[in-house]
């Protein structure tokens, strides 16, 4: 069940914010007199759509203003036409979202909460910080202690038919995943150039 917060924030962004948003229930509730379904949207100015396209990088990532920001500095260092590829880059690294790209969770926020409790292992040193940049050929493992605990026991069942993106790979018989390569984006859901834009402004 998708909570009230989190549907109008779907109905104003877009279903790609939220995993939840994206079933057929959030379509058949958006389309029966709802918001989106009431009223004709107002056409948003180049600033409206810059801002909307932040927020959806923010709610979808789980992640702060300032967390954003600096994610984008970053990627602004990088001159030419890198920079969106960059900020992506950014984006994907951290923890929280591998672990979601693997399939171990159902969820960033969940990823979140996860690499918080110290389930995690980078390289053989114990991570807790969600936002913690991963690079190629890092090895992440489920901490031995981790294991046992209950949202682990059925992972075989919740990855046999999940396929990480190509630049993760998870191995289930050593219960451990790498990175293999940078990530590239593959995202339609937002537009990293116009959130670019907004921070140059």
């Amino acid at each position: 069940m998708i909570s009230k917060p989190k549907f109008k924030i779907c109905r104003r962004l877009g279903p790609g914010v939220y995993d939840k948003c994206q079933t057929s229930k959030f379509q058949t509730a958006t389309s029966k007199g709802g918001a989106l379904g009431a009223r004709r949207p107002k056409a948003l100015s180049e600033y409206g759509t810059q801002l909307i396209e932040k927020q959806k990088i923010r709610f979808s990532y789980g992640i702060t203003e300032r967390q954003l920001s600096n994610y984008v500095k970053k990627a602004s260092l990088v001159k030419g036409a890198g920079t969106a590829e960059r900020f992506y880059e950014e984006l994907e690294s951290r923890l929280d979202n591998a672990i979601y790209r693997m399939g171990l969770s159902a969820s960033r926020r969940a990823a979140r909460q996860m690499v918080s409790h110290g389930h995690f292992i980078v390289n053989n040193h114990r991570v807790t910080i969600p936002s913690y940049e991963l690079k190629s050929g890092d090895i992440i493992k489920i901490r031995e202690g981790s294991k046992v605990k209950k949202i682990f026991s059925n992972i075989a069942e919740k990855i046999k038919d999940y396929n990480p993106p190509k630049w993760l790979s998870f191995d289930l018989s050593k219960m451990e995943g790498k990175v293999l390569d940078k990530p590239k984006n593959t995202e339609s859901f937002i537009d990293l150039n116009a959130v670019l834009e907004f921070y140059s402004r």
